[in-house]
């Protein structure tokens, strides 16, 4: 078998997944982000492609496949050219015409099913694929977890209106379910930001690990969960409402909220939060209650921005705005974003757009307002929950996500049907995705001890780790041969270990690979007319007779 198993941990691996994969040979690392899959990880790559293949196809999916390379022109029409931004590999061919590396093929599928649908009974359909994609990464890391060339299988569904779209996006959630428990992964399904695909609405199907990158919020009293980018939360706050009139107050060189309760004796949530942002090159105010955070992805979404940053000091001096003390409060020609939180907020104390002054007794629609009332707050761990319980924050890593897109992409590319009245209709669709190596390594993240990878037989690169030991032995070597024979005429994977190794390296890679079966044939056993089997996950091996090996499979695998 090619590739080599490592005894040491690699000093470049951050995570388990990454570190056993690297030792036992599954991958190997060409560049940042880049891996090779070896045989030994290929095999189980294949294999988690085929539970998602059987699956698909369960759901009616079709199979096809999609270029990799792109015409830019696709993403300029859709205009996701400028919002994927650096994270799009691009370049220029010969004659001068852009193309890119698909990161997604939203757009060449939409514009490809524009040209084969024209009626509602070619409606509904499901495609998909299992194709390469590539992303410049800001920061690769984990192994397979981030990477900027990986295999995804991306799904999408094409249908006459939202009715036939939440049925087969419900089937796809329950296709989903399917192959990760099949693939001996657990999982939750939480709410989560569509981010630069859009749409609607959306799912994240997240394996919870203290390695993810990704924050859930979650409530055990009424099974709440969302990705911290989607989360909401109950805002209210015990404040004794004030209906005095706006006084300032002088506040020198107070220029923070932790500042403001001191110098003022008061609460976070007694105050207003107020940070200008650069919304592709407009200033904006955002506003909420001075105890909570701006969820800048919420804040993004709502301005439909490609790119927002905290404003800087040069450019707030440039519109006469003093860094400290800005509020909404008599500011004007700016647009103000304001929190939800604000709305039954009273008697808050605010910047009053001076140096070393403040407002108090600051009440929304009365010393301020905006048409932009939105929820842009950040939920955190031991908030309240929406139904009263308490708020809990986990990692998780993200293996799937679903999308209602809508008529995001097909109004762009005009992919229309005719209807049984002869009527144009705009197609509704829905994008599904799950990334085949990164849902490998966040099963090795699950799956592991201190010997290697315990995976389950479902996906492990082989079924069966035979393991002949004095291989040069004349009866060893039968007696290995015809078991291999034996379990190979059952369509068992056999692995057959017949290196001139000792006994203890063979048996440590069987553990660091983590074939779920390992056969010892010894001389021992040999003269007992047994056969040791010793299953992964358990550390107690035993012995059967040598004739009843085939029955013992039948028994314990499930073709």
């Amino acid at each position: 078998m090619f590739g080599k198993t490592l005894r040491d941990d690699p000093s470049e691996a951050e995570l388990v997944s990454h570190s056993l994969m690297l030792k036992a040979g599954f991958i190997s690392q060409i560049g940042s982000g880049v891996y090779s899959y070896l045989p030994l990880g290929w095999k189980s790559l294949r294999n988690i492609e085929q539970i998602i293949r059987e699956e698909l196809d369960a759901i009616d999916g079709q199979e096809l496949r999609m270029p990799a390379l792109q015409p830019a022109e696709l993403w300029e029409k859709s205009g996701r050219f400028g919002v994927f931004g650096d994270t799009l590999f691009n370049f220029k061919d010969r004659r001068g015409n852009t193309m890119v590396m698909a990161p997604t093929h939203e757009e060449v599928l939409t514009s490809m099913v524009k040209s084969n649908v024209f009626s509602y009974r070619d409606l509904p359909l499901v495609l998909y694929q299992i194709q390469t994609k590539f992303r410049d990464e800001e920061r690769p890391r984990g192994g397979l977890l981030r990477v900027r060339e990986f295999d995804m299988k991306d799904a999408y569904s094409f249908h006459v209106d939202e009715k036939g779209l939440d049925k087969t996006y419900n089937d796809m959630i329950g296709a989903y379910k399917r192959i990760y428990e099949r693939c001996g992964l657990e999982v939750i399904m939480v709410e989560a930001d569509s981010g630069a695909i859009g749409g609607k609405a959306s799912h994240e199907f997240m394996a919870l690990s203290d390695v993810g990158e990704d924050t859930v919020i979650m409530c055990e009293s009424c099974g709440y969960a969302a990705n911290e980018e989607k989360a909401a939360f109950d805002k209210s706050a015990k404040i004794d409402p004030v209906n005095d009139a706006i006084e300032e107050i002088y506040t020198p060189n107070v220029k923070t909220i932790e500042s403001l309760e001191t110098f003022l004796k008061i609460t976070a949530n007694q105050t207003l939060k107020s940070v200008m942002y650069d919304s592709d090159g407009e200033l904006i105010l955002a506003c909420l209650r001075g105890d909570l955070e701006i969820n800048e992805t919420k804040l993004k979404n709502f301005l439909k921005s490609n790119e927002l940053s905290v404003a800087t000091d040069d450019s707030l001096s440039a519109h006469s705005i003093v860094a400290g003390y800005v509020s909404p409060v008599g500011l004007t020609g700016i647009k103000i974003i304001v929190d939800d939180s604000l709305v039954e907020s009273t008697g808050l104390v605010a910047g009053a757009n001076k140096p070393d002054y403040h407002f108090k007794n600051v009440i929304f629609n009365r010393d301020f307002s905006s048409s932009n009332i939105v929820d842009i707050a950040k939920a955190n761990g031991g908030y309240k929950c929406t139904c009263g319980g308490q708020l809990d924050t986990r990692r998780g890593i993200e293996v799937g996500h679903v999308f209602k897109l809508g008529s995001r992409y097909s109004e762009v590319f005009e992919a229309n049907f005719l209807d049984d009245a002869g009527q144009k209709g705009t197609i509704e669709m829905g994008c599904y995705g799950i990334g085949v190596g990164r849902l490998l390594a966040a099963v090795i993240e699950q799956n592991n001890d201190e010997s290697g990878m315990v995976l389950p037989i479902s996906i492990a690169p082989f079924q069966v780790w035979l393991t002949a030991l004095n291989i040069d032995d004349e009866q060893i070597n039968k007696a290995a041969t015809e078991v291999y024979e034996n379990l190979s005429g059952q369509k068992i994977e056999v692995l057959f270990d017949d290196r001139a190794e000792s006994a203890g390296v063979k048996f440590k890679d069987a553990d660091l690979v983590g074939v779920p079966y390992r056969v010892v044939i010894s001389n021992r056993n040999i003269k007992e007319g047994v056969v040791e089997i010793k299953e992964r996950a358990n550390p107690d091996a035993v012995k059967i007779p040598i004739g009843e090996i085939q029955q013992f499979f039948d028994n314990e695998i499930s073709h």
